[in-house]
């Protein structure tokens, strides 16, 4: 037996443990598990969709410490789930984390809040996608052909999702380097050739949008950065088809975080010492009427249409590999819970192609209901919201279910050692802080889309699910508690 089928086999029976067999592909190595969690966080698609959004909050300011405070915290955030991806390395992520930790109705809960998050976030980015392209065809942004390209995009990444695991890993490898070789390429262009801002512009505290005081404009600010920093999750839900998951898994969570935060601070001080005038970036239109996304904005009065135009078509395929990536770890756990049971014709969604590997009904399933999710909100501040807030409550479940009990430490090859008390508890108070502010006004329906989500989700629960659904088996044995 050669190193490679050995370790095949290792991962194989270290799956086993947890009752499930080996159905989907395990092909991907570490740069690939890496990238997709890279792809979804996507320094080209949340970065640059909601710069307008942060920089009308909090002005320059906003950027230069809004953003390092999101990666430092978001980064403790990803080294406690890395530790928990460590000790379950299997697709269910933090659903099984939360099933074992806490019980199966914890479990069910965090799922469907993962998918649902996951849902908004397809939504979002592929209709910022939608945005993107249209001015390339020539086309005006009605609302139909917003949403017959949002539907043609969708399909696409279905497709690819459905029939090659590994091509999507090679899309996501190729993303890698399309984000960072974009990114550098923006800076360069940007120093050497744009008029530039005194670096005390950084520095300046305006509030355009008007909310007094500025310290909460700012916080409301925060929903740029922490919406580009969600979906490193997919890391996790792509344990089964990972090598050596229980070290790769969680370096892929932390370390798509932490480049993604170094990186994209890079491109975001360029493109805000690059602005003319704040108030005419942020009114900025098109020959068509159309808003011009800020950032773009930004680059076309410093450095003139072509530089704009070229940058949008970076974003878009950025965003386009963002969606892709998203739909593949939504899949994933829709794929997980239905595997254990949890969800309604749970039979078709635990289906995998015996040829490619692929959950293929649970793929399509997140692409449809992505289309209507973004059609119920018809905005993509709230839908991002949502989607965010949605995650980061996904995240922090097992986070705290998981304080306080030590048997499950012992499983995680990759660990915190003696300060994970300590990360553990600052992921929570931020994670909380995180959560109330963004549903705050203007997000306001965020919030009471996310209430009507737990509402429903408790009266199915209490109703059907809670006399079908007994959790994962080996979770419910106590194999990590």
């Amino acid at each position: 037996m050669d190193s490679n089928s050995g370790a095949a086999r290792r991962d194989q029976d270290d799956l086993s443990k947890f009752g499930y067999a080996q159905e989907l592909f395990r092909s991907m190595g570490g740069f690939s598990n890496f990238a997709i969690s890279f792809s979804i966080i996507s320094i080209l698609t949340g970065a640059v969709t909601l710069y307008g959004y942060g920089l009308e909050m909090g002005g320059p300011l906003e950027m230069t410490l809004g953003w390092p405070i999101a990666t430092v915290f978001t980064l403790i955030m990803a080294a406690s789930m890395g530790e928990l991806c460590s000790a379950y390395p299997t697709s269910g992520a933090m659903y099984h984390w939360a099933a074992a930790l806490g019980g199966p109705t914890w479990g069910w809960f965090t799922a469907w809040l993962n998918i649902f998050g996951l849902i908004a976030a397809v939504a979002g980015i592929n209709y910022s996608c939608s945005q993107f392209i249209l001015p390339f065809l020539g086309l005006p942004q009605t609302q139909f052909n917003l949403f017959c390209m949002l539907a043609f995009i969708l399909v696409t990444q279905a497709l690819l999702n459905q029939y090659s695991v590994k091509l999507v890993a090679w899309l996501n490898d190729g993303s890698v380097a399309v984000h960072i070789a974009g990114v550098l390429i923006l800076v360069g262009a940007v120093v050497f050739f744009a008029p530039l801002q005194p670096v005390s512009f950084l520095t300046e505290a305006v509030n355009s949008n008007g909310r007094s005081p500025y310290w909460w404009a700012f916080l409301l600010g925060l929903l740029q950065a922490q919406w580009t920093f969600t979906g490193f999750d997919a890391s996790a839900h792509m344990a089964e088809e990972t090598q050596d998951p229980r070290r790769r898994a969680p370096w892929g969570i932390v370390l798509s975080v932490g480049v993604s935060g170094v990186v994209g601070y890079l491109m975001l001080i360029a493109i805000t010492l690059a602005i003319p005038s704040i108030g005419a970036v942020l009114t900025m239109k098109d020959s068509a009427g159309n808003a011009v996304p800020t950032a773009i904005a930004v680059l076309q009065a410093a450095l003139g249409p072509r530089a704009g135009n070229a940058m949008a078509a970076m974003a878009s395929m950025a965003m386009w590999f963002c969606g892709l990536s998203a739909i593949t770890s939504a899949s994933r756990t829709l794929y997980a819970l239905a595997r254990d049971h949890g969800t309604p014709w749970s039979s078709t969604f635990a289906g995998v192609n015996a040829t490619h590997g692929t959950p293929g009904p649970a793929i399509w399933a997140i692409s449809i209901t992505a289309m209507a999710a973004m059609a119920w909100s018809g905005a993509i501040p709230i839908v991002t919201s949502f989607s965010t807030v949605a995650l980061y409550v996904a995240y922090l479940i097992p986070i705290v279910l998981g304080v306080g009990k030590q048997q499950w430490r012992k499983e995680a090859v990759w660990n915190l050692g003696k300060y994970s008390p300590l990360v553990h508890a600052v992921a929570i108070g931020y994670t909380v802080l995180v959560c109330i502010v963004l549903v705050m006004p203007p997000n306001q329906l965020a919030g009471q889309t996310l209430g009507g989500i737990l509402l429903l989700l408790a009266a199915l629960y209490f109703m059907q699910a809670r006399k079908k659904y007994k959790g994962p088996e080996w979770a419910m044995k106590g194999t990590g508690r």
